[in-house]
């Protein structure tokens, strides 16, 4: 290659907005932030709806578990589906399954339908089409951009979807207590899945189906086993589920707003999006200064931070104070995010992927869902406070551990790119 060809090269793999230059990529993460506004909008709305008529952080948890427990059976099949059939259709089909959810939601508010049971029966159903939705989503992303710019693709993708994190609370809250109720809440987050499913529809991208797959227990269960393999990986992805598992707060702000800060719906909406609003603003740094050397030993020191941040804010009695703990806690998550997305990602064979990425989100399911299932029991049993501080202590020794258990985390120097096979 010549001077000027290195110099092109070099230029096209240092450009930040390298990935917004292939249409597919744009549409496709149009679409997914519009959903995952939705999503917010929605989680906002339920988890108001929800304190409102029970007054039990209990009641909170469960919501959050009733959205995981599908996905402990589902990611597995969904992962294969995944690899078997057309990518976007079957995200087409799941946005559309998000849109229906929506609109049941939309249905027992204007039915005044003051059941937590039916909405714990909806969220199970979000649960269901998530498990399908997720492995589909991030098994796409490398077929929509070349290999030299796909981590530029997962920073730009990590911070798009963190955009949608960040708006979508301050809108469900605010629209929340503007129309005084869920139900407008809920119209507008079926109008948008609409439009999700418009976008899905009109994008064009090019992709294998391995329809040779033969489904068998082997063939699905084929993640568990790459992942085992890749100690890597199952360094990196386990740390980040018992760090989020012990160290996730979300769960518990609706209490942390109404009786802690004294504040309502918006105020929980701003809450519900400070998170965003760091990793968003982290994975754009990242995406102009990419993560070049010392990576594990950044990862590790940031989930640490991740820890360390949480304890701050369930020791805050000021608004202030805890918007920028919350801040700082989606930041130093944010490092970890992409680290971990770009390592699935590039590592492993297309024909994989779905199945990988079903067990990467099986662990982002624990961290979260679970999490908050977790954080519900704890707060029911020792009080809010000190759950949030017990669950920052606690992912900073897992960290700790972690450091010791898994040392090729900590010498990962750089992110390593391989040639798929």
């Amino acid at each position: 290659m010549s001077t000027s060809q290195t110099e092109i090269q070099d230029a096209n793999n240092n450009d930040s907005r390298a990935a917004f230059r292939y249409p597919a990529f744009a549409i496709f993460q149009t679409a997914r932030c519009l959903i995952v506004l939705a999503l917010e909008m929605q989680s906002v709305a339920v988890g108001w709806q929800v304190y409102e008529i029970t007054g039990r952080p209990l009641d909170l948890g469960l919501v959050g578990l009733a959205q995981f427990l599908p996905g402990i059976v589902l990611f597995l099949v969904a992962g294969h589906i995944a690899d078997i059939y057309d990518r976007r259709k079957v995200l087409i089909a799941c946005e559309a399954g998000f849109g229906v959810c929506f609109l049941l939601f939309l249905l027992l508010t204007a039915f005044q339908v003051r059941s937590v049971a039916a909405i714990y029966a909806v969220s199970v159903l979000i649960g269901i089409v998530r498990s399908l939705n997720g492995p589909a989503s991030r098994s796409i992303l490398p077929h929509l951009v070349p290999e030299e710019h796909f981590q530029n693709s997962v920073a730009w993708a990590s911070g798009i979807f963190q955009l949608a994190t960040i708006l979508g609370p301050v809108f469900g809250g605010l629209i929340y207590a503007l129309f005084r109720g869920p139900f407008t809440v809920y119209l507008l987050a079926t109008m948008i899945a609409a439009v999700a499913v418009g976008l899905l529809l009109k994008m064009r991208v090019n992709l294998k189906v391995h329809d040779s797959t033969k489904t068998t227990t082997f063939s699905i269960f084929e993640g568990f086993r790459y992942i085992w393999r890749e100690k890597l990986i199952l360094g990196a992805i386990s740390l980040d589920l018992f760090a989020v598992l012990l160290g996730g707060a979300v769960a518990l702000l609706p209490v942390y707003a109404k009786e802690i800060l004294q504040t309502g719906p918006w105020g929980l909406g701003i809450l519900r999006s400070a998170p965003g609003v760091g990793a968003g603003i982290m994975a754009i740094v990242i995406a102009y200064k990419p993560l070049r050397k010392n990576v594990g030993t950044t990862m590790l020191w940031c989930v640490a931070a991740f820890g360390l941040f949480t304890v701050l804010f369930g020791l805050s009695r000021s608004m202030a104070l805890s918007l920028v703990s919350l801040f700082m806690v989606g930041a130093t998550d944010m490092v970890s995010v992409i680290v971990r997305g770009t390592l699935i990602q590039v590592a492993t064979p297309d024909q994989m992927r779905g199945r990988v990425n079903a067990v990467d989100m099986i662990f982002i399911g624990a961290s979260n869902e679970l999490g908050q299932f977790e954080s519900g029991v704890t707060a029911q049993l020792f009080g809010t406070v000190p759950a949030v501080i017990i669950g920052g202590a606690g992912a900073i020794l897992v960290t700790a551990l972690w450091a010791w258990m898994f040392p090729t985390l900590r010498k990962v120097n750089q992110l390593n790119f391989k040639e798929e096979s």
